[in-house]
């Protein structure tokens, strides 16, 4: 197993605070609901942290115990002491329409230091919208409030839709961010690779092109893998020192990968999955020049996000990947073995709380689902020992 030490040490440096403030947090928040379920390998404990966000979709810590949450209309909020902030102040106009909206949320891994966040949306603009990734500094005294906001990857080819703008944010252990992006309900899109949708980023946080990008000729500079029709979910893998994915297929071939500098996901000329009329799908499930997938669901699951367990509280899931599931309202926790290969499935939680949008490791081990609905929650998994 491979960890670069700036990626172990953002992970393990702020456990004692964040264990701490969750205490107090615990202590001053209201009674919420708290159940018990048996999983295959343990018990697990679920506390409702919060309630009352309208469709939250993504979620990340903060040193010192906080934690800051997106709401798709176009809110931002911090979690602290068990109580939710009113909005934050500063986030830019969001196209909030169908799947559109404010996106994900990640704080940088020097945020102690600078307090920089980076952030993914749905922008409007001439001819439409499209992902963009923004960064900002977060200021804490007083009101919550977003400064020096600045756009660091903006789509140059808008459109009037309301599907699959992804869009998840994973910083590297180089520093570097990777962001995912749908194809917008444009299957053809994807195979574009001077066009941004459907895609795989790699940018600098400054948005400036790294090196090691791919540098194919016609490529945007800034894509380093085409083919992906809808990547909610993405993680960087400690195990096999990569980044990995989740994306929504069709009516069926929702996709597990680990993108590869300049190589090709396939969608749409191959899929595992059938238009949602039943049609065949390009040209079958593989073809020459095409990745396969590491995994795949048929029927699908609408896999949302998903996080790679390398906590403390669940030794029994470590190295694990937990997808967040929108259709079938559960957590899929992906069995590896040692090398990183899938094995087999575990669905946990399946219609006990609604629609699954995302899943977080806590700096102390648990584990944060957020629910995909007009009331939406944080919910809390801990071990619970007989």
């Amino acid at each position: 197993m491979t960890v670069s030490p700036s990626y172990f040490d953002r992970m393990t440096q702020p456990r004692p605070l964040f264990v701490l403030a969750l205490i107090a947090a615990t202590a001053a928040a209201p009674a919420l609901a708290q159940q018990t379920f048996e999983t295959e390998r343990l018990t697990v404990r679920t506390q409702v942290l919060a309630d009352g966000l309208e469709h939250p979709w993504g979620l990340d810590f903060l040193p010192g115990g906080d934690a800051i949450v997106t709401e798709r209309p176009g809110r931002m909020r911090l979690l602290s002491q068990g109580r939710l902030s009113e909005p934050i102040e500063g986030v830019p106009e969001v196209h909030a329409q169908g799947q559109g909206g404010l996106l994900d949320v990640l704080a940088a891994s020097d945020f102690a230091d600078s307090g920089t966040i980076f952030f993914s949306y749905a922008e409007p603009g001439p001819g439409g919208a499209g992902t963009a990734v923004a960064r900002a500094r977060l200021v804490r005294d007083g009101a919550p409030r977003l400064e020096d906001v600045r756009v660091i990857f903006s789509m140059p080819n808008k459109a009037r839709t309301r599907l699959q703008f992804g869009s998840r944010i994973v910083e590297a252990p180089d520093g570097t961010l990777f962001v995912t992006i749908g194809d917008q309900g444009v299957a053809e899109r994807a195979q574009d690779p001077a066009d941004a949708a459907g895609t795989v980023l790699r940018i600098a946080k400054d948005g400036s092109i790294p090196a090691g990008n791919p540098g194919i000729s016609g490529w945007l500079p800034q894509i380093w893998s085409i083919g992906h029709r809808n990547p909610e979910g993405a993680a960087w893998d400690p195990l096999t020192d990569a980044l990995w994915t989740v994306e929504h297929g069709a009516q069926g071939g929702d996709e597990v990968n680990r993108p590869e500098a300049g190589r090709n996901y396939g969608w749409p000329v191959i899929s595992y999955g059938r238009n949602y009329n039943g049609s065949k799908i390009g040209e079958g499930t593989e073809k020459d020049g095409y990745e396969q997938p590491l995994f795949y669901w048929d029927p699908s699951i609408a896999p949302a996000g998903m996080a790679i367990y390398d906590g403390d509280m669940f030794p029994e899931w470590r190295g694990d990947l937990l997808v967040a599931a929108l259709k079938f309202q559960l957590v899929s926790r992906l069995d590896r073995d040692e090398s990183g290969r899938i094995r087999g499935e575990e669905r946990l939680f399946e219609n006990a709380f609604g629609r699954i949008r995302d899943v977080n490791v806590a700096p102390d081990g648990s584990v944060w689902l957020l629910t995909d609905e007009a009331d939406g929650a944080i919910i809390r998994l801990s071990r619970r020992d007989p």
